[in-house]
């Protein structure tokens, strides 16, 4: 019962994080003589002009891709000795000795990795399974130069076919954080520079897929490969991030239906950083992957929990989207994280024409039937 009022509470919580506008109209907008036009009746007339109104004055969208900075602690003169004293730690220390370790990592990571993946070819199995450890060994010397302290709650993911895992997403390192612990497949957007590179050559090996969110032709794609790798009685367990974007770690926006609709189990796995030491979102417009992982690695440490959630399937009569939602519920509510009606899509592109067209249409019939009541 507790865990049915905690999903509750969940799905109540954005209507508590819509502002309150009388808090923000002046008192004689709200309060005036009979027979005058009230600021308040104006906005009684269409919700979409109350949502409007509301996306001005508080807008609950931008507020999930911003970066919360914390408040400053250094602001006295017993304090400010201290704080300069961590940033030579954390710069003149532990930064050199984190790019000391990430470096013998991908030594010994390419000095395996080079000659299991050209030697073996005519060994597909072992080559896989080498394969899969050097990964997760490399993955865990990224975690351990960011001083990496991570909680892992519940049993182990295992290969199995016909599953899938889906999990809020805050940064890219989110990967990391769980291909240390199990090889995935990962289903992610193709980028630029030298991370593309990893991942057109390395993570193609643990069979990783790549999209490009501006390719229509590529969505068509994807989904076949999607419905061909969770059929795969050997195939890496596959993971997917169904927001489509980063999100700061305080939200949960809509998530995809393309990994609710291949008819087959989802693993939910929700992930909660602490922002003590360092905010581990990653605002992809602002900052480029290599100056997020600087960031990192000259914090103090990335302390994160990650729970695996109890598996979940298709009920009987229950939509793809309703499935996403019931799903997006119980990750948000392990993560303490606040749910936002938003496609996280709207970060990248305006909203399409359709969409548009149906707002204004019902904004059309609203103030057509406002008006025949008067």
């Amino acid at each position: 019962m507790s865990e049915i009022s905690k999903l509750n509470s969940s799905c109540s919580e954005l209507d508590l994080d819509r502002p309150n506008l009388e808090d923000y109209l002046p008192t004689g907008s709200i309060q005036q003589p009979h027979g005058k036009l009230r600021l308040r009746d104006l906005l009684d007339i269409s919700p979409t002009l109350t949502e409007a109104a509301g996306a001005i004055v508080d807008d609950s969208f931008t507020r999930c891709f911003k970066s919360i900075p914390p408040e400053p602690w250094n602001w006295n003169v017993y304090l400010f000795p201290l704080w300069c004293l961590g940033v030579v730690v954390r710069y003149g220390i532990l930064f050199p000795v984190r790019v000391l370790v990430l470096t013998i990592g991908w030594i010994i990571f390419l000095l395996c990795y080079i000659p299991v993946h050209l030697l073996l070819k005519g060994h597909d199995k072992l080559r896989k399974k080498l394969e899969r450890c050097l990964v997760e060994l490399i993955c865990c010397f990224f975690v351990a130069s960011w001083t990496g302290v991570v909680k892992y709650h519940g049993p182990r993911p295992s290969m199995r076919p016909k599953q899938v895992f889906v999990s809020n997403h805050t940064s890219m390192i989110d990967f990391i954080v769980l291909e240390q612990m199990t090889p995935f497949a990962v289903i992610m957007q193709k980028h630029p520079g030298w991370v593309g590179l990893l991942q057109s050559t390395i993570l193609e090996s643990v069979g990783c897929i790549w999209f490009n969110r501006s390719e229509a032709k590529d969505r068509e794609i994807v989904t076949r490969k999607l419905r061909e790798h969770v059929e795969g009685a050997d195939n890496n367990p596959l993971l997917i991030f169904p927001e489509g974007t980063c999100v700061n770690n305080h939200y949960t926006v809509m998530f995809k239906k393309g990994a609710f609709e291949l008819n087959c189990t989802v693993c939910p796995i929700a992930i909660k950083y602490n922002k003590i030491f360092v905010d581990a979102f990653w605002n992809s417009r602002k900052q480029s992957f290599t100056m997020h992982l600087l960031q990192l690695m000259t914090s103090w440490a990335v302390v994160c929990d990650v729970w695996y959630l109890e598996p979940q399937n298709l009920k009987p009569g229950e939509t793809p989207i309703e499935f996403a939602e019931r799903v997006r519920d119980i990750i948000s509510v392990r993560a303490g994280l606040k749910k936002v009606p938003w496609d996280g899509y709207l970060k990248y592109s305006r909203p399409s024409p359709k969409h548009r067209e149906q707002k204004q249409q019902s904004f059309a019939e609203t103030v057509l039937r406002h008006l025949e009541e008067k």
